[in-house]
């Protein structure tokens, strides 16, 4: 199902210049104020720290997000995945969550080159080992 909500052009701007260039660790969506569009609300530069992108998560508020994901895979070295989280979590409004989950796939559907799909309802399912564990499952 889909809510209408149309993606800003700036999302998918910056997402090639994420994913191309590297030159962000992660992107941080959400809904526009009039919840007519998605819009970027934050980005951070290669150096910042998985810890850091969980701090911006707000605790009850739902959020898209795409992120760099460092990790070593045994007998293969260094790697990473460009991973989209769907933030929504248990403790946000009943229709802020409607809205996020019916309209996560216009955005998904043109951020192109994603390996890996997080659905986080609490901190805990957003945790790194949880995503490295994702991570070294996948292909």
């Amino acid at each position: 199902m889909s809510s209408g909500v149309a993606v800003n052009s700036e999302c998918l701007e910056l997402f090639q210049e994420f994913k191309l260039r590297k030159k962000y660790k992660y992107i941080i969506f959400k809904l526009s104020d009039d919840n007519k569009e998605i819009v970027v609300e934050k980005t951070a530069p290669e150096t910042a720290t998985y810890d850091e992108f969980l701090q911006c998560l707000p605790a009850d508020e739902p959020r898209y997000a795409v992120y760099d994901f460092d990790y070593e895979k045994p007998d293969a070295g260094a790697r990473n995945k460009i991973t989209f989280y769907s933030w929504i979590p248990d403790t946000s409004k009943i229709r802020a969550k409607m809205l996020y989950a019916s309209s996560k796939d216009a955005l998904r559907k043109n951020l192109v080159g994603l390996a890996i799909e997080i659905q986080g309802t609490d901190f805990s399912e957003v945790d790194y080992e949880t995503i490295l564990d994702k991570a070294l499952r996948s292909n």
